[in-house]
């Protein structure tokens, strides 16, 4: 039997890239719950519309960079072949062509026009809400983030980074947090954005959702995940000495496993006293001591 196969894997090499084509598709498939991959070329899977749409919208225009590119890479050889010194002693003194010129105006704008309508419209559809089914506010701090559901009467926890001598393993150094937000799949959940300090922003790149976090300002984004799984993100606005170190973790789950993990969640972070501030200053206190890479 073994011989048998490997007789047909030999004969028909294209039965080895089928193999590797549904493979390459079930690695993707999983990759939702892993986040980023070490020497990972692109764009992490989209899990949500938008991110499906931003994606779409990426490839669409590297298919027109790559065309542009190939016609004046064209034009240039053309060029060096045709008009090289050998066949033209004397240059020409034609200074003029009202058709080209006309040409390499009208081209490029007619290129961005084609180009502006779909970002335009991708643009609109990422601004507009629709039909939120649920609210979660999002609060920058130097350095941790705030999650609460106003929905939930006021469910809030804090966010803060794992720091590495405390990572168990499978956890992601940078990226695990204490207290990942919690999302259900299914669902349209319009996000507010907000700052207590300096601009911080808050980047999920699987979601396509990136809103800057300002003081006294309320931003607005939203989100649909479609799939089950753990995403990642962080804070890409220089914000501080401990700007590496307020990560993004969300783990999306089904609709009853949110309404579980709601009821356990009330009673965790039930209530805050006085000596919750404290926790709060001293984790905070305890991230500024870490060293931080150079530039942040």
């Amino acid at each position: 039997m073994t011989r048998l196969y490997t007789k047909k894997v030999v004969a028909r090499p294209w039965f080895m890239l089928a193999l590797v084509s549904i493979g390459s598709t079930a690695f993707a498939a999983f990759a939702w719950a892993e986040g980023p991959w070490p020497w990972e070329i692109g764009m992490q899977p989209p899990a949500t519309p938008v991110k499906d749409r931003l994606t779409a919208f990426h490839d669409e225009l590297l298919i027109i960079i790559c065309l542009i590119t190939l016609f004046v890479l064209g034009l240039l050889l053309y060029v060096i072949v045709r008009f090289r010194h050998e066949r033209n002693a004397v240059p020409t003194r034609t200074s003029h062509n009202t058709v080209i010129e006309m040409l390499w105006t009208v081209v490029p704008v007619l290129i961005l026009v084609i180009i502006a309508i779909p970002s335009f419209k991708l643009m609109y559809y990422m601004d507009r809400v629709p039909s939120p089914d649920m609210t979660i506010k999002v609060t920058g701090h130097q350095w941790y983030w705030t999650y609460e559901y106003p929905d939930q009467n006021g469910l809030s926890f804090d966010s803060n980074i794992i720091p590495e001598a405390d990572l168990k393993p499978g956890q992601k150094r940078l990226l695990d947090v204490d207290n990942p937000l919690v999302v259900p799949v299914g669902t349209v959940i319009r996000i507010y954005v907000t700052g207590t300090d300096v601009i911080h922003s808050w980047f999920v790149p699987s979601f396509g959702v990136q809103e800057y976090a300002i003081v006294g300002r309320l931003n607005e984004s939203w989100m649909d995940v479609e799939h089950p799984g753990v995403y990642y993100g962080q804070c890409n606005q220089i914000c501080g000495i401990n700007h590496a170190f307020m990560p993004i973790k969300i783990e999306a789950v089904s609709k009853d496993d949110f309404q579980r993990w709601l009821g356990d969640a009330k009673k965790k972070f039930a209530h805050k006293d006085e000596g919750g501030d404290a926790v709060r200053i001293a984790a905070a206190a305890t991230q500024a001591a870490q060293p931080s890479p150079a530039g942040n």
